[in-house]
């Protein structure tokens, strides 16, 4: 499917690969961006690219009132990019470790099943689109320094693929988006080489609009995702390796 013509709702909209997404969409020529985030007022740079073409909504995928007004409001939309996430950083045997991996999977699990059994039918009333999910390259293997981050991904992959089967008949197509480490405020911090968020974000559109269902858009995922492939347990013990202090 192509962007050119179709509206498109962009949730975690204020966020480095967040803007990324409402910029990169605009030039590849889309009706509409609906721009979501807690936080109305963060948008703002955003709605000021395009004033006609960029709607800036305020939404919580933890709250369904939040997200039964927004899909009754954003009722046009052909493509729905579940971007919003939380990395709480921490290891699942830490102190907080339990709390953390509560709060990570009500918004990378729960936040976002709860955002497609909204967005599903209207994507369907509109003739049929996409829903994509911004996953991370951490739910393929567990990284245990930021052990319940990776669960909460595991669980959103698992959703991605249980999603095409059910969504496959209504004309939507899912697709999982798997970044490696990307350069915005969740790594800020982080060690080792980080994507540009804008090239992240042009190879995931290029990805979606050439059909791919997996998208590893950054030299990381791709060559991680290459070792998984091959040797996924050489992959795992590698990255036990990094352990928190």
């Amino acid at each position: 499917m192509q962007v050119k013509g179709k509206n498109v709702l962009v949730t975690g909209a204020n966020g480095g690969i967040g803007s990324a997404f409402v910029k990169e969409l605009l030039q590849r020529g889309a009706s509409k961006v609906y721009a979501a985030a807690r936080n109305k007022h963060s948008l703002g740079h955003l709605k000021q690219l395009d004033p006609e073409r960029v709607v800036a909504v305020a939404l919580d995928i933890t709250d369904a009132t939040h997200i039964a007004n927004v899909a009754g409001t954003c009722s046009d939309v052909h493509i729905l990019i579940n971007n919003a996430g939380v990395n709480r950083g921490m290891w699942l045997t830490a102190p907080s470790g339990q709390e953390a991996a509560r709060d990570e999977m009500e918004v990378n699990f729960f936040g976002t099943l709860a955002m497609c059994r909204a967005f599903a039918p209207v994507i369907t009333a509109n003739g049929g689109g996409i829903i994509a999910n911004t996953c991370s390259l951490l739910a393929l293997v567990n990284m245990p320094v930021i052990g319940t981050y990776c669960v909460s991904k595991a669980a959103e992959h698992s959703l991605i693929q249980g999603l095409r089967g059910e969504m496959a008949p209504k004309g939507i197509k899912v697709i999982g988006i798997y970044p490696g480490q990307v350069d915005t405020r969740m790594t800020e911090g982080a060690d080792g080489p980080k994507a540009i968020p804008e090239q992240v974000v042009t190879a995931i559109l290029d990805g979606l609009e050439s059909g791919a269902e997996e998208i590893f858009p950054d030299p990381m995922s791709q060559q991680v995702h290459t070792m998984l492939l091959t040797d996924p347990g050489q992959v795992e013990k590698e990255f036990a390796k990094m352990i928190p202090a």
